[in-house]
């Protein structure tokens, strides 16, 4: 049984809204849908049916000493009970391949749309709540497709024809069985707002329990260094014995509730013998009738009572269903215009009264203007959180300005098809990061249609071709999750040569040999020399060497250009860039 948060609570017209959309959404599959619905519709009717022959088994057959009404009662009660059996198979199959078909669609459409936000949706959002939205929201609304729509359709329709079919063989003993019935809905509204209250005490002291085993776990150095196991270990047994008196609470409430319904429905089979009894000796009734009735009695409570439980399944569900409509709903931030064109192959790239801002009404640049020249090297440098970054990504159109435009050969960025965008300026991170695969896979990446030749040609370019060749699988060489196989010197030089073959006009950097160490520093340094050479490079700096190698140093500080000119020109100069120069060298000299 899933809990219910408040905030997990759909009010009505949210509720209208998410069943409307879910309905369009699973539109291919609503004819198997259907099938369902009229399968379980037969399997109610089935169902009752067994009843009705017991009754006219006894009364035609039975009491009236009529053989071959009876064998018809026995041969039918047999032919519906195999059929309710039959298609209770057949309707677990239909519900279940529209249930799961929708979800599928449902995973690829978030997944999808989740890949084509703009970084600044990632910024506002947790990666864990989104992984969350994927998994733990699934799979709620996997545990109503699976079991609870099923039984919450079925239930709800036996209920009513069960009622219907009750009230037709004899309205006075429909009466008696609805005595208890007010008794089982109180308790059944009682034991959803109770086991919903324990299950979200359950929940949290399941998190709080996780949570001491692991810090245990991954601090078990610092634990032993200072000698504090024993007290780690009352911690957990604290958070241990919390888990298990919630665990006992929500045993308390089940043993209840079910205590309770179970004790209705012998109390009304028992009013439904002894009353009834009284009434067939009064001949208000036939004891065929009494007989189903006491039959119908369980496709009248139980019903209830898995509704009862169903309930927050169900509000969970659609809780997880407003969550991911939400990230469909959400428009990227960096999207491509309708009207959008080709960027030209090669131009300069001009960033005209710029200003950008995280969050609204906190600058982060303001009124920043430069131009790079096609060709030209411009390093960006200054302290943290001065804005170089976020220039360099605007640059890219990782992000749109607040204000102002960014052009490339006189082309505003935002009118640029993305699919150009991303041929003519490629963005190198400090960290080059692999998927799982080979790396060939791994440089398809860039551009999937390109053949074992244009790879080959890239690694080539950079000078990096004979290290890769040299693996025992070459090019084949699986780099496992996040390329852990490879050095992070490796996974840089498949970084680079993933914007070789691409061959851009532009490279944004972020000092890509940042995280290096000496043995593989070398190397990348050739490679990404070899990859800047005739293109107009971006480098946000942090070390000196690169800085020098610049045509041109941008300072940034407090969200504006501070200085701009050559290295010496900046030196001569004696202000921010002099004090920042002189500060790597004392630190070089340090080391």
């Amino acid at each position: 049984m899933n809990a219910v948060t408040d905030e997990d609570k759909l009010d009505r017209d949210e509720t209208r809204k998410v069943i409307r959309r879910s309905w369009q959404f699973a539109k291919p599959y609503h004819r198997t849908m259907r099938t369902a619905f009229l399968l379980v519709t037969i399997w109610t009717a089935t169902t009752l049916a067994g009843p009705v022959l017991v009754s006219v088994g006894i009364d035609s057959g039975i009491s009236q000493h009529n053989g071959r009404v009876l064998d018809l009662a026995v041969a039918g009660y047999i032919v519906v009970a195999a059929s309710a059996y039959l298609i209770a198979r057949l309707q677990f199959v239909y519900i279940n391949r529209a249930g799961e078909g929708f979800l599928r669609d449902l995973r690829v459409r978030v997944f999808d749309h989740l890949q084509r936000q703009s970084l600044a949706f990632f910024d506002r959002e947790r990666t864990g709540v989104l992984v969350s939205r994927m998994t733990a929201d699934i799979e709620s609304m996997g545990e109503l497709i699976q079991f609870g729509l099923l039984q919450f359709v079925s239930a709800g329709l036996l209920v009513v024809m069960t009622l219907a079919l009750m009230f037709v063989l004899s309205w006075e003993l429909t009466l008696l069985a609805l005595v208890v019935f007010p008794v089982i809905v109180v308790a059944s509204v009682r034991f959803q707002r109770e086991s919903n209250r324990v299950y979200l005490t359950v929940r949290e002291r399941v998190g709080n329990n996780l949570s001491s085993l692991q810090e245990g776990i991954s601090g078990v150095r610092v634990i032993q260094a200072f000698a504090r196991e024993d007290e780690q270990s009352r911690r957990f047994a604290r958070t241990n014995s919390a888990l298990f008196d919630s665990h006992m609470d929500s045993i308390r409430i089940s043993m209840w509730y079910f205590g309770l319904v179970e004790f209705c429905g012998i109390v009304a089979t028992a009013a439904m013998v002894g009353v009834g009894g009284l009434l067939v000796h009064r001949g208000s009734v036939t004891l065929g009738v009494v007989t189903a009735f006491v039959l119908l009695l369980s496709s009248l409570f139980e019903p209830v009572q898995q509704l009862s439980q169903l309930y927050n399944t169900v509000q969970s569900a659609g809780a997880a269903l407003r969550k991911l409509y939400g990230i469909l709903d959400t428009v990227p931030d960096v999207d491509e215009s309708p009207d959008a064109v080709d960027l030209p192959a090669a131009g300069e790239v001009i960033v005209d009264d710029v200003g950008f801002e995280y969050v609204p009404g906190r600058p982060v640049l303001a009124n920043v203007t430069l131009t790079v020249v096609a060709g030209e090297r411009l390093a960006l440098v200054g302290p943290t959180g001065a804005g170089k970054s976020t220039l360099a990504k605007l640059m890219a159109r990782l992000y749109d300005p607040s204000q102002g435009t960014v052009s490339f050969a006189g082309v505003d960025l935002r009118d640029a098809t993305l699919r150009s965008l991303r041929e003519r300026v490629v963005v190198v991170p400090q960290e080059g990061f692999l998927f799982s695969g080979t790396i060939r896979d791994n440089l398809r990446i860039a551009k999937p249609a390109a053949d074992d030749e244009e790879i080959t040609r890239s690694l080539e370019a950079i000078g990096v071709l004979d290290h890769f060749l040299a693996f025992a699988e070459g090019l084949d060489t699986e780099v496992r999750e996040r390329g852990s196989r490879l050095s992070a010197g490796e996974r840089q030089l498949v970084s680079l040569a993933r914007a070789a073959l691409v061959d851009p006009a532009v490279l944004v950097l972020d000092e890509a040999t940042s995280n290096l160490d000496p043995g593989t520093e070398a190397e990348v340094e050739h490679a990404l020399e070899s990859l800047m050479q005739g293109r107009t490079v971006i480098v946000v700096a942090h070390r000196l060497s690169t800085v020098r190698r610049a045509d041109r140093i941008a300072v940034v500080d407090s969200g504006g250009l501070a200085e701009i000119g050559n290295h010496d020109e900046l030196v001569a100069l004696g202000g921010r860039y002099a004090a920042l120069s002189a500060a790597w060298e004392r630190n070089q000299v340090a080391s």
